[in-house]
């Protein structure tokens, strides 16, 4: 059982173990990791060792796999199975070229027996619950989201998460959270509304007019780890809290960066806090500019030095 229904949901490069330490800290009631490939894991990759790190301040966490084979997905759930994450979730949902390509992702979306072979196999490998992310369907031509939720919840999946695009809008466009709600009517298992909650607002619209059992935010939460603090507000006493002064923000970037550091190293670390400070400081006062000179730090005593001018 979870603390609360607002949920970080899983972006590659970004909710990466620092950035989910701080959405912890703002409220998130689960959080979910980096999508990391089954076949990685069965060849040892190098990089993806990282990739499954968790602290043990982060719990719950929901860890991702994504794969086509049936039994390379189900044995991997089962290699990884003791670490300490709440939940695994099979990724049906990226839309990304070259893991559509290879027939993963959201290029699962057109596979209904493929579907159902492979959370079936997942559950019957490993003892933990095994939820699955979907999107609307693959193209406006096969908008399939209602049976492929029917499918999850007959191979034994304990939730489904739906994002309301199709894979061919990838995040452009507005989400459909009529395909939401028609998801939630179809199935007994939880439904996760996923799509444009950038907001508190926006998170009890999607209630209202979905009935889903939890939100997941993505995009919004982008620069933001702070909405998991106001959606809580918001749903407690229907207040939204201040937003947080740019003395907060420069404090958690910097924050942000060191715990980058001290997991990624001096260069990968704070190279990659170059599109986290565009995302926290997009709105404010000079941020066209501040960017320029982020693009080009690559130290931290470099952007401490740049953050002072905000």
């Amino acid at each position: 059982m979870l603390e609360n229904a607002y949920i970080l949901g899983p972006m590659a490069g970004v909710t990466d173990l620092p950035f989910r330490l701080l959405c912890k800290e703002q409220g998130a009631g689960l959080l979910c990791m980096e999508m990391v490939s089954a076949k990685a894991i069965l060849y040892n990759n190098k990089n993806t060792e990282s990739l499954l790190q968790i602290h043990p301040e982060e719990t719950p966490v929901s860890l991702q796999l994504f794969g086509s084979d049936p039994k390379i997905v189900s044995e991997m759930a089962k290699r990884i199975e003791e670490r300490p994450f709440s939940i695994l979730d099979i990724n049906m949902g990226c839309p990304v070229p070259k893991v559509v390509r290879n027939g993963e992702g959201s290029a699962l979306m057109k596979e209904p027996k493929l579907v159902y072979d492979i959370v079936n196999a997942v559950v019957r490998a490993i003892q933990k619950p095994v939820t699955v992310k979907i999107r609307k369907g693959f193209d406006d031509e096969h908008v399939n989201a209602v049976e492929i939720a029917r499918i999850v919840e007959a191979a034994g999946a304990a939730a489904v998460a739906v994002h309301g695009r199709t894979r061919e809008q990838y995040y452009s466009g507005k989400a459909d959270w009529e395909i939401i709600r028609q998801v939630k009517e179809a199935v007994r298992i939880p439904v996760i509304g996923n799509g444009d909650v950038t907001s508190a607002e926006r998170a009890i619209a999607m209630w209202e007019q979905t009935g889903c059992d939890g939100i997941m935010v993505a995009r919004g939460a982008q620069g933001n780890p702070w909405i998991f603090s106001e959606l809580l507000s918001y749903e407690k006493n229907g207040i939204l809290p201040a937003r947080p002064t740019i003395e907060e923000i420069r404090r958690t970037m910097l924050r942000h960066a060191r715990l980058q550091i001290e997991y990624k190293g001096d260069y990968l670390g704070i190279r990659e806090m170059r599109k986290h400070v565009a995302w926290y400081t997009k709105g404010l006062c000079g941020a066209a500019r501040l960017r320029e000179k982020i693009n080009q730090v690559e130290s931290y005593e470099e952007l401490e030095k740049i953050l002072t001018v905000l």
